[in-house]
């Protein structure tokens, strides 16, 4: 077969890539430039909110460079997960910029758009004829927590966008999209290897993290008949057989194994070899379809209204009685605000802020960072008790203190700040489905 490259700009659009990087890339002749815009790592908060990952400003800063650049060489621009959680309101606000650009820009192009929206009815008649397993949520999905999810989407392969592409796409926005299938949709689309196509994409869908030193840069991938090879965009930077290696097992809890919708790929027998400094081929990938297509289910819930207060402490009496101080004000300001529910979290950071119960180092501390965090039904309620605790600390008379009042530095005013609706996941499960279309309506536009 023909050679195949594709040209990831980013690991995430919005995220940045160098202008030399992508100049560079794009003279190497990509037939397709293709990027991931989301993933769940932020939480659900996108997903529930419909705000975007990215500024709308990074967005289309990008997306200008790259659109030109697919327009300029007369090949197709991809992308998947718009906006972050790739809902069908990120998609259209995406798809907003993209016609701003054509606009401001003078081009004309075919634009596809892709939801992943499903209907909660939907889900729930999966759930009814037992078509629902668990992903990694640890429990069943239930037509009771369906009922509380505002909005649910459901992982596209490449299928989707390679129907986008039969119907003449030169801009495709696509919703939420497995990361991989996003850059392997392109070559699978003209014939290549769905294996090689599906592995090339997951290593290539952090652009230029499988490169060293490595960064959010342009990353090629160039598919063959039985292998393909890496190579970055920027020649500050090369691939080697280590990273690339080693993003070949990037969130992968099977080193052997990478199971998207509708099939599943052994890495056993892969190999890696270096083609001068900057350059790797990989080989051996096997894909086998499964008997039944599942898409992988993300929903969210809404679970109550966040306010926050940020304090640093620096009395040596204070740190020392901190344990104990947290606890007291905690059970205090929950007798407070009964029978009222909230959830109050301390995160002391200077100490184990970040790995909280797990944290082994027990060097005395100086100074701590105090994060107050309360969750509750209303906004009102969240800040009443923040500010609650947040006082109660900054007086609050203990065994030894020296000082009588000033126990917390605040560094801003006002010291409690409302964060508003906070999110929780209620769908992390797999789906069933009669066809790999069936959920993920193509639409097009000439501009």
């Amino acid at each position: 077969m023909t050679a195949i490259t594709v040209l990831t700009p980013t690991g995430t659009l919005g995220y940045g890539f160098g202008d030399e990087a992508l100049a560079r890339g794009m003279s190497l002749g990509p037939a397709v430039i293709a990027v991931d815009a989301g993933s769940t790592d932020p939480g659900p908060h996108y997903l529930g909110s419909g705000k975007p990952l990215v500024s709308d400003v990074s967005i289309k800063r990008e997306l200008t460079a790259l659109i030109r650049a697919g327009r300029e060489a007369g090949i197709p621009v991809i992308v998947g997960s718009a906006g972050g959680a790739g809902s069908g309101v990120q998609v259209e606000r995406t798809a907003r910029l993209v016609r701003e650009i054509a606009e401001e820009q003078g081009l004309g192009f075919r634009l596809a758009t892709i939801r992943s929206d499903i209907p909660i009815e939907r889900a729930k008649q999966a759930v009814a004829a037992g078509e629902i397993i668990d992903f990694e949520a640890g429990s069943a999905l239930t037509s009771e927590l369906l009922d509380e999810t505002v909005m649910l989407v459901a992982q596209m392969g490449h299928e989707p966008i390679c129907a986008a592409l039969d119907g003449g796409a030169e801009v495709i926005i696509a919703g939420r999209a497995c990361d991989d299938s996003v850059i392997a949709s392109f070559p699978i689309w003209r014939g290549a290897d769905p294996a090689l196509a599906i592995h090339m994409g997951k290593i290539l869908e952090c652009g230029a993290f499988s490169a060293e030193p490595f960064a959010m840069d342009v990353m090629l991938g160039t598919l063959h008949a039985d292998n393909f090879v890496l190579e970055p965009g920027s020649t500050a930077r090369r691939a080697s057989v280590k990273s690339v290696a080693a993003h070949s097992l990037y969130e992968r809890e099977n080193p052997f194994k990478q199971s998207g919708p509708g099939h599943e790929i052994d890495l056993s027998a892969c190999s890696f070899e270096q083609i001068g400094e900057r350059q790797v081929r990989v080989r051996g990938a096997k894909l086998t379809e499964t008997a039944e297509y599942y898409v992988k289910l993300e929903g969210a819930k809404l679970a109550g209204y966040r306010s926050i207060a940020i304090a640093g402490i620096r009395c040596p009496t204070t740190v020392k009685a901190l344990d104990a101080i947290l606890a007291d004000v905690r059970q205090k300001a929950l007798v407070y605000f009964a029978p009222a529910p909230v959830t109050i979290t301390f995160h002391v950071y200077g100490r184990d802020g970040v790995m909280k119960e797990l944290e082994r180092e027990t060097t005395p501390q100086r100074e701590v960072g105090l994060v107050i965090e309360v969750t509750a039904a209303d906004q009102e309620l969240a800040h009443a008790a923040c500010h609650q605790i947040s006082g109660a600390m900054l007086h609050y008379h203990y065994p030894g203190v020296i000082n009588t009042s000033g126990n917390l530095a605040f560094p801003y005013s006002p010291s409690d700040i409302d964060l508003g609706p906070v999110y929780e996941f209620s769908a992390y499960h797999l789906m069933k489905v009669a066809s790999p279309n069936e959920l993920f309506p193509v639409s097009f536009e000439d501009l």
